[in-house]
């Protein structure tokens, strides 16, 4: 299974490589279109080889995504939580009662029981 996991990386790897090779002419990113731009008296635009767009892109898109699930999630970390809370305080409970009714018997004799 190792190996497999390896070699999907490396075929992973490789298609990026691929891409980044055919893909290396310079592209402009501007900030507003052109029309938005002369309106408004003010533009930022950048030459990048095309592969690191496309890249970046791919970054962009997981974060985004990273994000979007731990916000989504919120619920369901929040209960996990409060179950967790919830089980400690009982289990601490029952130990004090097992404590309880055993209290003054021989230590042997009341684990047998319990």
């Amino acid at each position: 299974m190792k190996y497999i996991k390896y070699l999907f990386l490396a075929a992973i790897a490789l298609a990026l490589v691929l891409l980044a090779l055919a893909n290396r002419d310079p592209v402009t990113l501007t900030v507003l279109p052109h029309d938005l731009a002369e309106w408004v008296n003010w533009n930022v635009s950048i030459t990048l080889p095309l592969f690191i767009v496309l890249l970046g892109g791919i970054v962009a898109g997981l974060l985004i995504g990273f994000v979007w699930e731990w916000f989504r999630e919120h619920k369901q970390r929040a209960e996990a939580k409060a179950n967790r809370k919830e089980r400690d305080q009982l289990a601490r409970e029952v130990q004090a009662l097992k404590g309880d009714a055993n209290r003054g018997r021989d230590e042997v004799l009341a684990l047998l029981e319990d």
